[in-house]
């Protein structure tokens, strides 16, 4: 894995609730697209108020560190939009709220600023037989949504269940119709397991089909049960992707302040697996639910 140096080219507002901003550079020579539509990468952050000052980590066999006697990275996770290794150059969309590090960056982001940025990795994994897909996400998984339309097959017929904030936040979607809901997003709660139900109800002929939901982290604990146990689809036939969870810092605190003993037992669901993957973060939700996580 590398981390990469990349400056930005150019800040464009899409809409009142999201901001495109390029990158580029020497820095991106050797960064190489997965292809996949909702490929994602971390991006590392100044520390300071130096918008060209960056402290990057390192990549180590166990992933990477911060070099002794600098500081750590801010860091944050975002969907690449587009790739034009052309140009080494990669689109990075990013929603605009009030509080947060990279919302905070964003908002006065301009040419010149740099980020880092790691190598990506794409989770959308379609059977060989696909004939048709329900793709279902609240707006932070809009640019995801956006390329994987772009890069869908002709002859497979998508369906598409985007919850937005508000009208305002609508954007224009290759290929095909969308359907367009608003609430959730952190301002409501959010409706994506009713949107899940509503798209893909019980008794569907589920043959040659697949459906990714990407979104509020806590509200897709719902959605994978319903994918994989109430309808019974295959780990192949669905991709769950939690994007954020509401107050991250204080739901992370609550974490580490767990008993040492509950936190090996989480960790201790990973290192030894029964089941598939699925059924795997299945269980550990139940468990972070249980703690009240």
């Amino acid at each position: 894995m590398t981390i990469h140096r990349a400056v930005v080219a150019r800040v464009q507002p899409l809409t009142a609730t999201m901001t495109r901003v390029t990158l580029h550079g020497e820095g991106l020579v050797g960064f190489e697209s997965t292809g996949v539509g909702d490929e994602y990468v971390r991006l590392f952050f100044p520390h300071g108020p130096d918008r060209s000052d960056l402290s990057l980590p390192v990549t180590t066999e166990k992933g990477w560190e911060t070099p002794e006697g600098r500081p750590v990275a801010p860091m944050r996770t975002y969907t690449v939009r587009a790739v034009r290794p052309e140009s080494r150059e990669i689109d990075v969309d990013f929603v605009l709220h009030d509080h947060g590090v990279a919302s905070t960056w964003v908002a006065g982001a301009q040419p010149g600023d740099a980020l880092g940025v790691n190598d990506p990795t794409g989770l959308y994994s379609p059977p060989d037989d696909l004939a048709w897909q329900v793709l279902i996400a609240d707006q932070t998984g809009l640019p995801a949504v956006a390329r994987l339309l772009e890069n869908t097959p002709d002859g497979v017929a998508t369906r598409v269940v985007v919850e937005l904030p508000g009208p305002e936040a609508v954007q224009s979607l290759p290929g095909t119709k969308v359907t367009w809901t608003y609430g959730g997003n952190g301002h409501e709660a959010s409706r994506l397991a009713e949107l899940v139900s509503a798209a893909i109800p019980p008794g569907t002929d589920l043959t040659g089909g697949y459906i990714w939901v990407a979104g509020e982290t806590n509200a897709l604990r719902t959605v994978r049960r319903y994918l994989r146990k109430e309808l019974g689809l295959p780990a192949t036939r669905f991709k769950v992707v939690g994007y954020w969870i509401p107050d991250a810092d204080s739901w992370n605190e609550r974490y580490e302040a767990l008993p040492d003993a509950v936190r090996a037992e989480l960790v201790a669901l990973w290192d030894n697996p029964v089941g598939d993957e699925e059924d795997l973060t299945i269980r550990y939700e139940a468990r972070l639910s249980d703690l009240g996580l």
